[in-house]
This record gives C-alpha cells, sequence and structure tokens, in this order.
C-alpha cells in the first residue's frame, strides 16, 4: 500500500499515514518506551510514541532528524538520561 501524498501536519493522527513503516530503536524495551519514525514520501520523517500508535505523529524534514540525531552521537541531550546531580 502506498503512502498518501497529501500534505502532513504536526500532530496528525499516526492513522492517517496509511501504509507508513514505523522503525523502533533495537534499544526500545518491551514495555514500549520508545518512539517510532517512519520514511514518508517527499523525505519528511514522521515520529510517533510506541505506547500510542493511533495518536500524533509529529513530522519532521530530513535536516530536522539529521541535527537530532548528530547531536545525540555527540552527546547534547546526554543530560536528559544521566542521573541529576541535585
Amino acid at each position: 500500500m502506498m503512502l498518501q501524498t497529501n500534505a502532513y501536519d504536526n500532530g496528525m493522527p499516526a492513522t492517517g499515514l496509511h501504509g507508513a513503516r514505523w522503525q523502533k530503536s533495537r534499544r526500545s524495551n518491551s514495555q514500549g518506551n520508545c518512539v517510532e519514525i517512519a520514511e514518508l514520501p517527499g523525505g519528511r520523517i514522521a515520529m510517533r510514541n510506541s505506547r500510542h500508535p493511533e495518536g500524533p505523529a509529529l513530522i519532521y524534514t530530513r535536516p530536522e532528524i539529521e541535527a537530532l540525531i548528530l547531536g545525540a552521537k555527540d552527546g547534547d541531550f546526554d543530560h536528559l538520561i544521566a542521573p541529576s546531580s541535585n
């Protein structure tokens, strides 16, 4: 099944992205504590909460996702997973 080629809006129901192939990180756990991503036509990337697959999907451009992934690789967000020193 092909994805619809209509405009994608942030916060649209993920169920509206017909044919999207959602992918989780290998680090996802059995409780579903992970986000899922899917490539859309035109190079956009959708992201949803794996615990609420019917819920909203956030739509990003490829450069936005690239900045996020490279920032994570560089450690820019490590403070979000490291124990607080407070």
